[in-house]
């Protein structure tokens, strides 16, 4: 079975993003980008919404080709092609290659694909992220908390109304002081 694994940046006070949404202060080092590349390689598919695909599709399909982008970068490149995309927008009609729009979440449809054979999905983006957790339908949280307190933007977990029961799977720090977060949904 395939589980639904968010995987996201935070700084240390919670924020996802910083006012007029910086991303300025994620730390995102070769050793980083090389974890992953490796853990991201493997999903079977990226759920995200509008915004957070916009951005990775503004970047990602011909980054291999700026030469001023370190090797990790290069690698990625290709993990974003090859990986089908599904995103979630009431808005966007038009998206690259591999990838599909759904107006919104359907949870027989996502657990559905989660009895899929093939790995695990990863889900980006704080408002499908919300969607989803409050459907009950993610089964992990790797979260990268940055060694930063950004004071202010928005919040991750900002509109949560219930507790998500949480059991510590992993924790990993990296050179640059970003330290990985890995939490299993406790289930009954």
């Amino acid at each position: 079975m395939r589980r639904i694994v968010v995987h996201m940046m935070v700084s240390l006070d919670g924020f996802f993003e910083g006012p007029d949404h910086d991303l300025g202060w994620h730390r995102v080092d070769d050793e980083l980008h090389a974890h992953f590349n490796e853990q991201l390689a493997g999903m079977s598919a990226f759920l995200e919404g509008r915004v957070t695909y916009e951005l990775m599709e503004a970047v990602w399909p011909t980054a291999d080709e700026n030469p001023d982008f370190p090797p990790v970068m290069h690698e990625f490149a290709g993990i974003w092609r090859a990986t089908p995309k599904i995103v979630f927008s009431r808005t966007l009609r038009g998206v690259g290659p591999n990838a599909t729009v759904r107006t919104e979440v359907d949870p027989d449809e996502m657990r559905a694909l989660k009895q899929q054979p093939g790995g695990d999905m990863t889900l980006g983006g704080v408002d499908v992220v919300e969607t989803f957790r409050r459907l009950d339908l993610i089964d992990e949280y790797r979260l990268y908390v940055n060694p930063v307190v950004v004071g202010g933007g928005r919040r991750l977990f900002g509109t949560a109304d219930s507790p998500t029961d949480l059991d510590l799977v992993e924790t990993r720090p990296f050179g640059n002081g970003v330290v990985l977060l890995r939490h299993a949904v406790r289930r009954p």
